[in-house]
């Protein structure tokens, strides 16, 4: 009876008359220990890891990559989500910049806290019309780390809504904060999918001070809106002065590198509210 029923239920409820993987993995574990059975050639191959991290494999590791988030984000009813990128080295108000090598980079970063505290407010705002929808549009994604990935987690977290954290294998930064729902809390070794991710239901970008990170997140986006391989969606940068220090974009249109209508892509905010105006008037969301 019970390989009976192990054979016939799927998720999806549909009649599947053959053995699940799991099952033989499970089995194969408990194969008495020969020479054979202990030989790393006898593991299952998608149960040996050493096996899965050849490089050899790194198409199927893409593509795992690709499909984990992809069907646990479907099966958790998300359908869109509002995306922030940020400096993972700004601190909360109040906290000591950890990351300051020098007394001019710590006043930097602690001033730059501010924008911890807009994308908190921020993330509330769109957790708080998210709820309209049962959490499944305009849920909050993040890298998932420290900074302004913090606040946004926690801005959403703070009014018990899910929120969603993309981390990456980093030899810094990498740990997951504590405000990421734990079962929308991803892990990535290839950036390039992550960034995938962070875009497939997007339905606004929002882009905080950050460093060579943030910059890599913004110009891809902006790239691809550029160029219309994505849908043009609201572009928002935190922080004016700061990105027009970093970025003359107007020179790249002077210069002739991108075209004049091109920076009509980008809008420039200080505060949460502003920004969500920005996609409330776009999407035409009542109030």
């Amino acid at each position: 009876m019970a390989d009976k029923k192990n054979r016939q239920h799927r998720k999806d409820g549909a009649w599947d008359p053959l053995k699940r993987s799991s099952t033989d993995r499970r089995e194969a574990e408990g194969v008495p220990q020969t020479p054979q059975s202990a030989s790393p050639t006898y593991r299952l191959a998608y149960a040996d890891n050493d096996f899965l991290c050849r490089e050899e494999l790194r198409p199927i590791r893409l593509q795992l990559e690709l499909l984990k988030p992809e069907m646990i984000l479907s099966e958790s009813g998300i359908k869109s989500t509002v995306v922030m990128f940020g400096g993972a080295r700004i601190p909360a108000p109040g906290q000591d910049a950890w990351a300051a090598r020098n007394e001019v980079q710590k006043a930097n970063l602690e001033a730059a806290s501010v924008y911890y505290e807009e994308a908190r407010k921020f993330a509330r705002i769109c957790a708080t019309h998210a709820a309209r929808y049962d959490h499944q549009e305009y849920v909050v994604v993040t890298g998932g780390g420290p900074g302004v990935m913090e606040a946004g987690n926690r801005g959403a977290a703070e009014i018990g809504a899910p929120t969603i954290g993309l981390n990456i294998v980093l030899p810094h930064e990498q740990a997951p904060n504590i405000y990421v729902t734990p079962e929308l809390s991803f892990n990535f070794h290839y950036f390039a999918i992550r960034k995938m991710h962070f875009l497939m239901r997007a339905k606004a970008i929002t882009i905080f001070p950050g460093g060579f990170g943030t910059l890599d997140e913004f110009f891809e986006s902006a790239t691809l809106i550029q160029t219309k391989r994505m849908a043009p969606i609201p572009l928002i940068l935190f922080g004016e002065a700061f990105w027009r220090k970093i970025v003359n974009f107007e020179a790249l249109a002077d210069f002739g590198t991108i075209a004049p209508e091109d920076l009509d892509l980008l809008h420039f905010v200080e505060t949460a509210e502003d920004a969500w105006k920005i996609i409330a008037d776009y999407y035409q969301i009542d109030e």
